[in-house]
């Protein structure tokens, strides 16, 4: 599975002109604050100091995880399935987002413990019926995950456009994603364990323990790939190649909640400099994402205590990626709108 490296986004010269561009706008420095950034980031991403939007998607990857069956989900694992249908019968939050916002929507069977057939509007990628519970064994072989990162890479290969979402469903995949967490950042299980789908406080410290248990068994896993093929999930591993392969091509990764942040952790140990291509669209509501942003240095555009996944907080933060590019492309300057500068210090 050849990583290839992400091209560097820093460019002195193209920086300076996007700033001189922003700065001249009809408006006080400083004053579209975030917005400013976002153009900013978005013009080295693509290298132009004319940044634009163009067929924005945003990808939602569907597995199962072995862990459930220590009992850390307070649904069942029936529910990842069905809520795939729910997806390709366009009824979930995600498909209301993504059509309100003119967004392409594709769904991924990563590794769901159930056979659909041939559908319309599901991407096979299907790489196993699950993974194993990684309570008592590895999640994944190496080989294994390396397949699923190879067909998150392809997959995007595939794909028009230079915005790239990113969603998931996976009963049991908010254990992972700490799991993930603990490992590759050292922060206490404590700090990464949430609700996940609604656990109890008793909830929280079960699935706290069996992460902590599952951590001591699996010492030894350390390196960022051993990590991921120990704790992670078909579409955690599939979303983090699909990052990479992004990011290679200079799109916009549009990072949503705490286990896509999870798969972001993964890549960006292993190519650090994904992280500017990267906008964070939201600090959600799960626990330990707050600590997972700060780890990773991040700044989200929104707060709305959002704790769904699917992709709807990269859906609800696409608006505010337009608008950046939008004021830089037609908003007119002091010139040419004969508007007076500051003249005061």
């Amino acid at each position: 599975m050849p990583i290839h490296n992400i091209p560097a986004t820093a460019n002195t010269t193209l920086a300076g002109q996007l700033n001189d561009a922003i700065n001249h706008k009809t408006k006080p420095l400083g004053s579209l604050g975030r917005l400013e950034t976002l153009a900013r980031q978005i013009g080295l991403i693509q290298q132009s100091t004319h940044p634009t939007i163009t067929q924005p998607a945003i990808i939602v990857f569907a597995a199962d995880h072995g862990i459930v069956a220590e009992g850390i989900s307070a649904y069942p694992q029936d529910v990842t399935w069905q809520m795939v249908e729910n997806f390709l019968g366009n009824g979930a939050a995600i498909n209301v987002f993504a059509r309100q916002n003119n967004c392409a929507l594709h769904i991924v069977d990563a590794g769901v413990k159930h056979d659909f057939g041939v559908r319309d509007g599901l991407l096979d990628r299907k790489q196993g019926p699950g993974t194993r519970n990684f309570a008592q064994e590895a999640a994944m072989t190496r080989q294994e995950c390396a397949s699923a990162m190879q067909a998150g890479m392809d997959l995007v290969d595939t794909l028009p456009g230079n915005v790239l979402g990113f969603g998931e469903m996976g009963i049991g995949n908010t254990t992972a994603a700490a799991a993930l967490m603990h490992k590759l950042t050292g922060t206490p299980v404590a700090q990464c364990v949430g609700a996940g789908t609604g656990l109890s406080t008793d909830g929280i410290l079960h699935k706290q323990r069996v992460i902590e248990a599952a951590a001591a068994k699996h010492a030894k896993a350390i390196e960022p790939l051993d990590v991921l093929a120990t704790f992670g999930g078909f579409e955690i591993a599939m979303m983090a190649g699909a990052m990479l392969k992004a990011a290679e091509r200079r799109m916009v990764l549009l990072i949503d909640g705490f286990i896509v942040s999870s798969a972001l952790l993964v890549a960006a140990r292993l190519q650090p400099a994904i992280l500017d291509y990267c906008v964070f669209a939201h600090c959600s509501d799960e626990a330990g994402h707050r600590h997972l942003l700060a780890n990773l240095d991040a700044q989200p555009l929104l707060k709305l205590d959002l704790r769904l996944g699917e992709g709807t907080g990269s859906a609800l933060a696409l608006p505010l990626l337009q608008a950046a590019v939008n004021f830089l492309a037609q908003m007119a300057t002091f010139g040419s709108a004969q508007v007076s500068e500051k003249s005061v210090p």
